[in-house]
């Protein structure tokens, strides 16, 4: 086998494994995150991927819109269609590691995202701060605040990535408190 029609089938591997991924997610990922699970499974470098990224988007196999200012992907029913045509192309091996490895990696992508709090300079003087509980990608708390200097912002980012587990609670019981 030469070495272009040996890249040809790596080339196709990974076009199925990106749908394969897709496949099983049902639901959008945040491309970074697709990356992460997919070199996990198959050495591939960044431009590699979002070369076959491109070319999987441009042929409608799969979408990409922004959600909360990320871009995120997830496949579509052309996409859906086309994984089961050349699902056989993917060799069973990979499929089997895939499978491994996309339940771990999914699991710490979940719990990893599911903190987030960020800041944002209006001016020197006013920072706009939110911290945010998301769960599956949908937000499931969120609250926005504004301060008047960016240690201040700093420091309720700092503490809500440190401590929202103790924090949210505390809103939520506070929010559903029953006046007396």
């Amino acid at each position: 086998m030469s070495s272009n029609s040996n890249n040809a089938t790596t080339l196709a591997e990974d076009k199925v494994l990106i749908l394969y991924i897709l496949n099983l997610m049902d639901r959008e990922i945040a491309q970074d995150n697709l990356f992460k699970i997919i070199t996990s499974i198959n050495d591939m470098n960044y431009f590699i991927f979002k070369q076959i990224l491109t070319d999987l988007i441009d042929s409608k196999l799969v979408g990409t819109y922004t959600k909360e200012e990320e871009p995120v992907v997830e496949i579509t029913t052309e996409g859906k269609n086309a994984y089961a045509l050349t699902e056989d192309v993917l060799p069973g091996i990979l499929k089997l590691k895939a499978d491994n490895i996309y339940k771990k990696e999914v699991a710490s992508i979940e719990e990893e995202a599911s903190v987030i709090a960020e800041f944002i300079p209006k001016n020197e003087n006013n920072y706009t701060v939110k911290c945010k509980i998301v769960e599956k990608n949908d937000t499931i708390f969120e609250v926005k605040t504004f301060v008047g200097s960016r240690e201040r912002a700093k420091k309720i980012v700092d503490n809500w990535n440190k401590s929202a587990n103790q924090i949210y609670p505390q809103i939520l019981n506070m929010l559903l408190k029953e006046e007396k």
